[in-house]
Parts: C-alpha cells; sequence; structure tokens
C-alpha cells in the first residue's frame, strides 16, 4: 500500500490523520456500526489493561434500556451493575491474577494459544501478514503480540470506524473476524469463565462472548 503505515495500540488506532475515537466515527458511519465500533473498543480496553476508575465511572453512568429483553442487553446491564460497585483497585488485582500472573497466566487472551497450543505460533505470523495488508504496525509501546485479544478487538473497531474505504469495510471484517477471532474466542470465554479467580470478568467474558456471536450471525448473512 502506498500510504503510511498506522499503528495499532492497545486501545486507539493511530496514524498522520485524527486518531480514531468515538466522535470521529460517528461522523464516518451509521449508528449501529458506532455502537459495534464502541464495543470493541472497551472490549480491547479492558482486556489490554486494568481499567481506570473513570473508565468504570463511564460504563456504571452509562443508559440502559429496561425494556430490551435481549441477551446482549443482560449482560451489558450485568456489567454495568457491577462497576457500580467495584473499584479500579479490585479489578487491577483479579487482571493481575487471571492475565499476567508470575510465569504461566491462569487465561491467555492469544489467539495462537487457542489455535495452534503454544504462543507466537503461525497464528500470529497471520495476523502480522493481515496488518500489514491492511497498512497496519504495532505500537513499540505494547508488549502484547498482535494476536492478543485486545488487539485483535482494535483492529475490528479500526475496520469498522476507519475514513479508508479500501481497508475499512465489511468485507475485511468479515475476513479478519472470521479468520483471526471467531475459532478461539469461545475457548477464551470459558477460561475466563471458569477461572476460579474471575469475579469482576465474568461480565466482560459473557458480553464478548454474546457480541461475538452476534457478529458471526451478521457476518453468515452477508
Amino acid at each position: 500500500m502506498s500510504q503510511e503505515p498506522q499503528k495499532a495500540e492497545g486501545e486507539k488506532v493511530t496514524g498522520e490523520k485524527a486518531e480514531v475515537t468515538p466522535a470521529t466515527v460517528g461522523e464516518i458511519g451509521l449508528a449501529e456500526d458506532l455502537a459495534r465500533a464502541d464495543l470493541y473498543g472497551l472490549l480491547a480496553a479492558l482486556l489490554h489493561r486494568p481499567p481506570a476508575q473513570d473508565l468504570l465511572d463511564r460504563i456504571a453512568a452509562s443508559s440502559t434500556e429496561p425494556d430490551d429483553s435481549t441477551a446482549l442487553a443482560s449482560v451489558w446491564l450485568n456489567l454495568v451493575t457491577l462497576t457500580k460497585n467495584s473499584q479500579a483497585g479490585d479489578w487491577r488485582k483479579e487482571y493481575d491474577a487471571n492475565f499476567v500472573g508470575v510465569g504461566r497466566p491462569n487465561v491467555f487472551l492469544n489467539g495462537s494459544y487457542f489455535m495452534a497450543g503454544h504462543l507466537n505460533e503461525k497464528p500470529l505470523v497471520e495476523v502480522r501478514r493481515a496488518l500489514q495488508n491492511f497498512g497496519l504496525e504495532a505500537s513499540d509501546s505494547v508488549s502484547e503480540t498482535e494476536d492478543h485479544l485486545a488487539a485483535l478487538c482494535e483492529v475490528m473497531r479500526y475496520l469498522i470506524a476507519g475514513d479508508d474505504v479500501a481497508v475499512s469495510n465489511l468485507t475485511n471484517q468479515k475476513i479478519f473476524f472470521n479468520t483471526h477471532i471467531r475459532s478461539w474466542y469461545e475457548d477464551c470465554c470459558d477460561a475466563i469463565e471458569n477461572s476460579p479467580e474471575t469475579h469482576f470478568y465474568l461480565p466482560v467474558a459473557l458480553l464478548m462472548r454474546e457480541f461475538f456471536a452476534i457478529e458471526a450471525q451478521g457476518f453468515d448473512m452477508l
């Protein structure tokens, strides 16, 4: 691609142009795409590092629709309720215990682990090849590999919210999701839900499971 590579980070994708944020997404896409991009961005933020208190406060203050009986609305309400009754320090302890740990973490968030059985395997190479084709590159400030679930969610956000329609389009969204997320996200959700030290990240896993199932169904209808 002739464009300068843009950098995919844990919580945002940056480039020579303005950062892709919820505000700019709203100017580019439809309301449904805004909601999808925001949800991918939120999952990326929650999985990349323990959430800061201001993020928890924003989730807690978010609007809910009491007449919305969908499964996605239900798991979202669970997350909102939990953030109203927790502090960032609690989330940090659980994040470190589950996803960092000393030596082997309780739960891996990397596609290579679930798809190939080990870290830094062929699935990581394939993600890097896809990012190269999109004109994206990982930020030097991010320690996680590109197959980390937070990074994959951020790429999906960019493919929805980016202003280059040659890259950010439904075709690329479908291919990237089906290739790099779809085959293993349920196993990852299972691992989070089954970890004995999981409390705060349980509704995150439930939200991720439900949202990704909706995404998969939507892509199947294309």
